[in-house]
């Protein structure tokens, strides 16, 4: 217990960098879009949710988390990687409202620069290739050893996981907008294919990373039981993350789906209603012609009947000579 109230380690780089976000944040969703009129409210669902992504990337780096997984155990290490990755950058990603970010992107070279990283390809060639490269034996205990690589570690992650995320949470639309649904879906079911390949390696090898083996042992633990751990953790958890977002993706998916096929439906509905009607004008239209062409018929008929009838009564009138 008394390590939980006493690891905490406030690193200034931290503290300023999460303060820093969270002050430019509201300044900018607030007094700055109604200066110059940036752009609607943001919701306030979608506000929490940012600052909920800032605190957990705080907490991840300056709470008891943090040493646990520096000197005593890879599972703990794990579990602060899944934080400031799979967690943290979705949900502040998510909370972003896309006209703020549309000024910085009237720049030219900005705008290239963010189309080539924003490519599906590019974000998980980059986040998956960031992801194996801090792993490799040399590079993880380096960044045990030294402070200074241990932050770049942590920024590189943090970076490429915006850029992982782009392609599903994006809140731009047209070049730099996100994937439609089935790509979406598509996208996190191969993005979850590394992660399972590189914490199923960890789990099934031998200890690989020098520092874990020379740390003191913590809850009965060893240092092969630990890395197990910390590979079933990238491997289960991450991927139940991952297979959830593309669960929930689906069901939208099928959903417009079933929308769209209800609106052609409706539309054929009304077209062949429509036809309908015209067809039953047109049937009583023919009609109505073909009964006044008739009575005319008729008329014309009993003129000239009564014509011949006069005609009759004068020729036959009696007491009348014949001229």
């Amino acid at each position: 217990m008394d390590f939980w109230l006493r690891a905490w380690h406030f690193i200034p780089s931290v503290v300023v960098g999460c303060v820093a976000i969270t002050v430019l944040y509201l300044y900018a969703i607030g007094p700055l879009r109604r200066q110059y009129d940036l752009g609607p409210p943001v919701q306030r669902s979608r506000v929490i949710v940012f600052l909920l992504g800032v605190l957990i990337i705080f907490l991840a780096l300056v709470s008891p988390l943090d040493e646990l997984g520096d000197d005593y155990l890879f599972s703990a290490h794990m579990v602060q990687h899944l934080l400031i990755t799979l967690v943290a950058p979705p949900m502040m990603l998510w909370g972003t409202p896309g006209w703020l970010l549309t000024p910085l992107l009237r720049n030219r070279l900005l705008f290239r620069l963010a189309r080539v990283l924003t490519l599906p390809v590019v974000a998980f060639f980059l986040f998956n290739a960031d992801i194996f490269l801090w792993h490799a034996p040399p590079l993880y205990d380096a960044t045990l050893e030294n402070e200074g690589i241990h932050v770049i570690e942590h920024i590189t992650f943090i970076a490429f996981s915006f850029l992982f995320w782009w392609p599903v949470l994006s809140p731009l639309e047209g070049e730099l907008g996100p994937l439609p649904l089935p790509g979406q879906v598509l996208y996190l079911f191969l993005s979850g294919m590394p992660m399972v390949l590189l914490g199923a390696g960890l789990t099934f090898v031998p200890p690989l990373y020098a520092p874990y083996l020379a740390a003191p042992r913590i809850w009965g633990i060893s240092a092969a039981t630990d890395q197990q751990l910390g590979g079933l953790i990238m491997w289960v958890p991450a991927n139940i993350l991952v297979i959830v977002l593309m669960s929930v993706l689906f069901i939208r998916w099928m959903l417009e789906q079933e929308r769209r096929q209800e609106e052609r439906e409706r539309l054929a509905w009304q077209r062949e209603e429509e036809e309908e009607r015209l067809r039953a004008l047109e049937q009583s239209s023919g009609e109505g012609g073909t009964g006044r062409r008739s009575e005319g018929v008729s008329e014309n008929e009993g003129r000239g009947t009564d014509v011949s009838l006069s005609s009759s009564a004068k020729r036959e009138r009696p007491g009348e000579q014949p001229s």
